[in-house]
């Protein structure tokens, strides 16, 4: 029997030999001559029942992008937070007409999926809105070279990179597809709604029942998946997502801030403190986290957010993030129910400005409390 080091070394020669004869369209490729790479490919290979030798061929035609590095990259030096100009991103007009637009194109499947999965249509296309202008713009990396770049020369992430890489070759061989067909953000999310390789193969859904799961292309596939991911991570069909509230002159929220994005506190602790609703009462809703969305030179929005509002958060962990959504969701809920004149929205609707960048082109978020940016826990883009 073969050692794993001869069987490897089989592996790298089949590799090369088929380098010569694909030519010089392949000249760029270093991932397969390093000892990590080889490593990699052989453990995954192993655990998965996968022939290690067109993964070796894949890995050879990788590119190693310097630009997914520079963006994924922590800022030298850290910006200052304000809500009201991340806000101003997803409150646009392209967001809000695109929105009602999709809303009027997929009201059917909008409703099968809240039917089955209990989650509005607001707030499905809330996330597909701040995620991709609804499939305007998925990301044109390809998935394959940035998952490697990131996965063996980002060390800070490369754990978690390395297990999407993994997920991207078994996904395609769920699929039947080439590891390289995919493309998306620059940290390998895929498609309208942005998942990741190891979320497309835990909680998409082939919501159309054509056989397959597409969401190049297909936003029926993507609704229900979206659905399907918020229920799976705790979505409670008919709960509020969060409320508005003020703070009694004095009060410090800082205690109530520091406790995390996870609901843990009760009525009782937060009036206590000093949080007061704007409205008559607070909702009868269970616990609850405060959330501060601040803005420079301006006074700072406190808001509780419910189990619903943390469920967003596992999409990508930003209380900014998730306040999006919901106040887009808002929005659009708003304008489908006929409240508020869509037609200054739709005039001005041709194409995104500047200032609304979807998701795709945005870096991921990186821990830290509520309304500080967290590690997204299905997608590491943004």
């Amino acid at each position: 029997m073969k050692s794993k080091t001869t069987t490897g070394s089989l592996f790298r020669l089949g590799a090369v030999f088929l380098l010569l004869i694909l030519g010089p369209t392949c000249a760029h490729a270093d991932f397969t001559t390093r000892a990590d790479v080889s490593a990699f490919i052989e453990e995954i290979s192993t655990r998965n029942g996968m022939d290690a030798a067109p993964i070796y061929v894949a890995l050879s035609r990788a590119q190693h992008i310097p630009r997914v590095i520079d963006l994924i990259k922590p800022p030298a030096k850290r910006g200052i937070r304000s809500w009201q100009r991340y806000r101003g991103q997803f409150l646009s007009h392209t967001h809000i007409a695109g929105g009602l637009d999709t809303w009027a194109q997929y009201e059917n499947e909008l409703r099968r999926a809240e039917k089955q999965y209990g989650v509005p249509p607001e707030i499905i296309l809330g996330i597909l809105g701040v995620e991709t202008i609804y499939g305007r713009n998925m990301g044109n990396f390809e998935t394959l070279s940035a998952l490697a770049t990131l996965a063996f020369d980002y060390p800070p992430r490369a754990e978690l990179f390395r297990s999407e890489l993994e997920s991207l070759f078994l996904l395609a061989r769920d699929q039947g597809r080439d590891p390289a067909s995919y493309s998306g953000s620059y940290a390998g999310a895929i498609g309208w709604p942005q998942f990741l390789p190891s979320s497309i193969r835990r909680y998409a859904v082939d919501f159309d029942g054509n056989g397959k799961i597409d969401f190049d292309s297909n936003a029926v596939d993507a609704i229900g998946s979206i659905a399907n991911y918020l229920r799976e991570h705790g979505w409670v069909a008919g709960a509020p997502v969060a409320v508005r509230v003020r703070l009694t002159p004095g009060a410090d929220p800082t205690p109530l801030i520091e406790a995390g994005i996870e609901p843990s506190l009760n009525q009782a602790q937060l009036l206590e403190v000093g949080v007061r609703p704007l409205s008559n009462s607070l909702p009868a809703a269970g616990e609850a986290t405060l959330v501060d969305l601040e803005t420079p030179g301006e006074t700072t929005e406190y808001w509780l957010g419910y189990r619903n509002f943390y469920v967003i958060t596992r999409y990508n962990r930003s209380s900014f993030y998730a306040m999006a959504v919901f106040q887009l969701a808002d929005t659009l809920r708003a304008g489908h129910d006929d409240s508020i004149d869509i037609t200054t929205w739709k005039a001005s609707a041709t194409k995104p400005s500047k200032s609304a960048k979807p998701a795709a082109a945005r870096k991921p978020s990186s821990g830290g409390k509520a309304g500080k940016k967290l590690r997204p826990s299905h997608k590491a883009k943004k």
